[in-house]
């Protein structure tokens, strides 16, 4: 009888779970927030584009994971975070592409093409904004933390108060420049992120860090 060698495998996880988790969250959302502009919503006075609230977590996100894991850590997610994001483009774009069922419900036959059919400069203007305002975040957050020792729910506000109105300025430039009037579209949608910014975000990030460390009793704060 000849004897095998087994070796023991170590399944315990690379990575925090409170990292690993937001790591998800952060991809699902990348991918929601297109489907979700397809619909303005009336905040009171204020008319935005539903996607706002799922940018507003990808904020929260990776300000949290800045200064829970360091900034290093939270860049390398902003990047990652192009995966899904091209990948729900690309598969879009071949669904979009298929014949449609006839047995189909009605309604949805022709909402659906409405609904996630863009144009290719809404797709790259959503790509480029994202990329840019969102890797922004994660410098202003962690920066702030570094030359003047801001408290963490004013860096979140800062943060994405200047990372937002950028995405703005550079998604609606990119997708409506020489199509529409883009000066009150810019004023309108900056000034709900805005405020946005410093009705959600703060809480938003503070509860994020706290259920990391209840998560990690050890505590895994590195103050970016």
């Amino acid at each position: 009888m000849i004897e095998t060698a087994t070796r023991e495998i170590d399944l315990s996880p690379r990575y925090p779970k409170p990292l690993f988790l937001y790591a998800l969250f952060y991809g699902g959302m990348t991918c929601i927030a297109g489907v979700l502009g397809a619909k303005q919503v009336a905040l009171g006075p204020l008319a935005v584009e539903a996607g706002i609230f799922p940018f507003l977590l990808l904020v929260s996100i990776s300000s949290s994971v800045a200064q829970l894991y360091g900034q290093k850590t939270a860049t390398q997610m902003v990047r990652f975070g192009f995966v899904p994001l091209v990948m729900a483009i690309f598969l879009t774009f071949i669904v979009l592409a298929l014949p449609t069922d006839e047995g189909m419900w009605e309604p949805a036959k022709d909402a659906f093409p409405i609904v996630l059919g863009q144009s290719w400069r809404l797709m790259a203007a959503g790509i480029i904004a994202y990329g840019i305002s969102m890797s922004l975040n994660v410098l202003i957050f962690s920066r702030l933390a570094v030359l003047v020792k801001v408290p963490m729910l004013a860096r979140g506000a800062v943060a994405s108060i200047i990372s937002q109105v950028i995405d703005t300025l550079i998604f609606i430039t990119v997708a409506f420049y020489g199509v529409r009037p883009i000066a009150d579209l810019i004023m309108g949608q900056a000034l709900a992120k805005v405020v946005l910014s410093l009705v959600l975000v703060p809480p938003v990030i503070a509860l994020l860090v706290r259920l990391a460390k209840r998560m990690e009793p050890g505590g895994t704060e590195q103050h970016a």
